[in-house]
């Protein structure tokens, strides 16, 4: 058997399948036929043995609790893959299963954090880590990633531990790679926001969802940079991104220090939730054991999907900036120099493009007049919503 699904400059039609990408543009706000690239997921099909693994299960009928224990193979095949692709030799007792890295973000900050304590973030970021915090009365805390005039964004180093000092913060959330601005953090950046946390004793949550997708070099995984780091980090890591799965709700959280894990998996139980979804750890097993050709295939696609995205819109969007993509399949474009204002730059991407992007300000403050594409689609789709946008910029 080999994989079936390469055609990715094929178009699979996905209104009236209960997309939340295709299906839900009036309910938000936008235009019913707007074109959408938005949310991150693919408009790909994903590997065909997921399909087929699938399939299988479909066809035994019976959709009982479920979950996996040691020497079934799914543990095996989530490790295997982490080994094979980051060079990460993680332990069975580390690994908790939730039903999304979102969920485990809100269990991490009801189980490690108290009402009142700070969480911080680095804005522009990835919107439900501020919703996240804020709706279970924790403190926000902002420390703003800096950026040139050629897109490149760093970490504010000073300002970061300056907050952790004076707002009382007990959680960080990092987002490695990060989301929005395409950042692959270094070696020597993660390390030094690490030694900060080290000195403040303050917990990392690292969201490391889009790790299979770091363009530039390879990626870092946190908590594997010094062993100390393993004492006071959860790692997030899901096949979501990977492999177009998250509508089937499975991810591995990595959490090496005892107490963490023991105070995590009781705020996962106060919530309710205890079982996996059926559908969602078969497909992750059939995918980090059988999805490399797939994975591999879809890497060099996105992969020129983004080369074009980044020279059409220098050649043909005055004024735009894209930020270079270190890492996702989501590009970072900013859209402040065309002389519009957000809400002038809003109009001509929805009314005038007819496109649904997620607009800048999503992401904090200062992502105002900037626009997050995602470019895990056909090329002829791409083409379309870029010539649209640059039709619509063009026009006086």
């Amino acid at each position: 058997m080999s994989e079936r699904n390469l055609d990715f400059d094929k178009v699979i039609p996905r209104r009236n399948t209960k997309c939340l990408k295709y299906d839900f543009a009036e309910k938000r706000g936008y235009p019913k036929d707007v074109l959408p690239l938005w949310v991150a997921d693919m408009d790909f099909k994903t590997s065909s043995y997921i399909e087929d693994a699938l399939v299988e299960l479909a066809h035994h009928n019976i959709f009982g609790y479920t979950n996996d224990q040691p020497g079934d193979g799914f543990f095996e095949a989530v490790a295997g893959w982490m080994k094979r692709h980051h060079g990460w030799k993680v332990e069975q007792e580390w690994h908790v299963k939730t039903p999304g890295v979102v969920f485990a973000i809100a269990a991490a900050i009801r189980g490690l954090t108290a009402p009142g304590d700070g969480v911080i973030i680095q804005q522009p970021v990835y919107y439900p880590f501020a919703d996240i915090i804020k709706v279970n009365n924790r403190r926000l805390v902002v420390s703003e990633l800096k950026a040139d005039e050629n897109g490149h964004y760093v970490m504010d180093l000073w300002d970061f531990e300056e907050r952790i000092e004076k707002e009382n913060v007990k959680l960080f959330i990092l987002c490695n790679p990060h989301n929005p601005v395409g950042r692959a953090w270094t070696k020597d950046e993660l390390l030094r926001i690490g030694g900060i946390c080290a000195r403040h004793g303050v917990t990392v949550f690292s969201d490391e969802i889009h790790s299979d997708f770091v363009w530039k070099d390879e990626h870092i995984v946190f908590q594997e940079l010094r062993e100390d780091f393993k004492e006071f980090t959860l790692t997030a890591t899901a096949p979501s991104k990977t492999f177009n799965l998250a509508g089937l709700q499975q991810s591995n959280i990595f959490v090496p220090n005892a107490g963490l894990r023991k105070r995590l998996i009781r705020a996962i139980a106060e919530s309710g939730y205890d079982e996996p979804n059926a559908a969602g750890l078969t497909a992750a097993q059939a995918a980090y054991t059988h999805g490399d050709v797939w994975y591999d295939a879809v890497r060099r696609y996105i992969r020129g999907n983004l080369d074009y995205l980044q020279s059409f819109v220098i050649e043909n969007i005055p004024g735009a900036v894209v930020s270079e993509t270190e890492a996702t399949y989501l590009a970072w474009i900013d859209l402040n120099r065309t002389g519009l204002t957000p809400a002038e730059i809003n109009d001509r991407v929805v009314y005038r493009a007819g496109l649904w992007l997620d607009r800048g300000g999503m992401f904090g403050p200062s992502g105002e007049g900037f626009e997050r594409i995602n470019a895990a689609c056909p090329r002829s789709v791409l083409k379309e919503a870029l010539e649209r946008l640059a039709e619509a910029f063009q026009a006086s």
